[in-house]
Parts: C-alpha cells; sequence; structure tokens
C-alpha cells in the first residue's frame, strides 16, 4: 500500500520514491517553486509501481507522478516542463535560446542515457542474465559515459552552475537561478556517488557543480534522505 502525506484533494500529490533521482528531480523543481504538495510514497523495492493503482495514473509503472486536480503528468521531463507553464513563479528556464538548448541537452544526457541504465530494473535484469556484479559495472560505464559527455558540452558555458552564473529574465530575476540542467545534474551525480561509489575526481567541473548544488535548501531538502519514505529518517 503507498504511504500519504496528509493534503486536501486540491493539493498537488508527487508519487515518488525516495531512492529516484527521477524523483528527486521534481522535488527540487517544486521546492525552487516554492509550491507545497503531497508526498505519495511508492515503495519500488516492494513492485507497488507495478499495483493497479498506481498503473492506473501510470501505464508503463514508473515514478514520478504529479497529480494537479483532474491532470496526471508522468516522466521527470515532463513534470518539470508542466510545473514550468502552469506555475510561472520562480521559472527554471532561461530566455537565452542557446542557453535553453544547453540546458535541454544536458538534461537529457541524463534522463536518456545514464538514468535508463541504472535504475532498479535494468540493473536486476543485468544481474540476472549476464551474472552477479556485473550489473555494477554496466551502470558504472554509462555514468562514465554520460559525465564525460556532459563535462564536454558544459565546458566554456558552466559558472556557478551549469549554464552560467546568474540569469535575469524579464519577469523574473535573481542572483542565482537554477536551470532544467542543474535539477538533473544533482540527483545524478548524488546517486553516482551514494549509490555506486563513484569517483567524480575525474570530472573536476562536475564535481564543483555538485558542491554548489549540496549548498541550496531546495536541493538539501530534495535528496533521499530527506524523504518520509527514507527507512533511515524513521519512516514506517
Amino acid at each position: 500500500m503507498m504511504a500519504s502525506g496528509s493534503g486536501d484533494k486540491n493539493q498537488l500529490k508527487l508519487y515518488s520514491c525516495y531512492m529516484s533521482s527521477c524523483s528527486y528531480r521534481v522535488r527540487i523543481a517544486l521546492n525552487l517553486k516554492e509550491l507545497k504538495y503531497e508526498y505519495k510514497a511508492v515503495d519500488l523495492l516492494k513492485g507497488e509501481h507495478f499495483s493497479p493503482e498506481f498503473t492506473e495514473l501510470n501505464p508503463i509503472g514508473y515514478v514520478p507522478v504529479l497529480v494537479d486536480g483532474d491532470v496526471i503528468v508522468s516522466d521527470s521531463f515532463a513534470i518539470i516542463m508542466y510545473l514550468e507553464e502552469k506555475y510561472p513563479q520562480h521559472p527554471l528556464l532561461p530566455q537565452d535560446l542557446q542557453k535553453r538548448g544547453i540546458n535541454y541537452q544536458a538534461a537529457n544526457i541524463v534522463s536518456s542515457s545514464i538514468q535508463p541504465f541504472q535504475n532498479i530494473d535494468t540493473l536486476k535484469y543485468i544481474e540476472e542474465k549476464v551474472g552477479p556484479g556485473e550489473n555494477l559495472y554496466w551502470a558504472n560505464h554509462h555514468i562514465t559515459k554520460g559525465f564525460a559527455a556532459l563535462e564536454k558540452l558544459l565546458k566554456g558555458h558552466a559558472g556557478r552552475y551549469a549554464t552560467g552564473e546568474e540569469v535575469f529574465l524579464v519577469w523574473f530575476s535573481a542572483p542565482s537561478v537554477c536551470m532544467p540542467a542543474d535539477l538533473f545534474l544533482a540527483p545524478q551525480m548524488h546517486g553516482a556517488i551514494k549509490r555506486f561509489n563513484f569517483d567524480m575526481t575525474q570530472f573536476p567541473l562536475l564535481s564543483r557543480l555538485n558542491e554548489e548544488y549540496n549548498k541550496i535548501p531546495a536541493f538539501q531538502d530534495a535528496m533521499p534522505e530527506n524523504q518520509p519514505d527514507n527507512p533511515a529518517a524513521g519512516a514506517v
């Protein structure tokens, strides 16, 4: 049974799992936009994402899923874009088209070329079909390949964050604004380090960005260790 926090029917609901980097991205976005939401935990280890209750929301059985009244959106990229259009406060997209393109590229490298190769179902399949321990080699190979691409892509664009020091949009300004690339990079690096003991020293630019992300309250609050369904946090 999926656990849930308290909340009214008009409140945003996020079906999430503490260990899911895809859910982590959306939690950051919600925090940055200062949107309150009800956390509805989905236990991936128990297979709750394949339950009839959950697949009614997302037929492919992946978290996260956002429920906003009568609107149901799944897939982290789609959810973040939905939030950006529905709730324009504290925008996440740069006005500059080149920066926007770089953000899309970086986010897509994470969501298409790294994360799918390290999710629970994939690693379980590799271990069953190839052999014990092979799943870790598989995950590290794709993390290394993806991080190498990101290091090259962001060279010349990165400042304090992935595509610069700060961003000033026509309708909003702030001394330090995070972009979609940052929302995807932070969870990916956190997972690589915590789950796979990945050595980040070969990627100095990404390591520096990770240090900056770890200082931001909106990112800290979204971390797996701070979620109500994390067993280490005392959740039942």
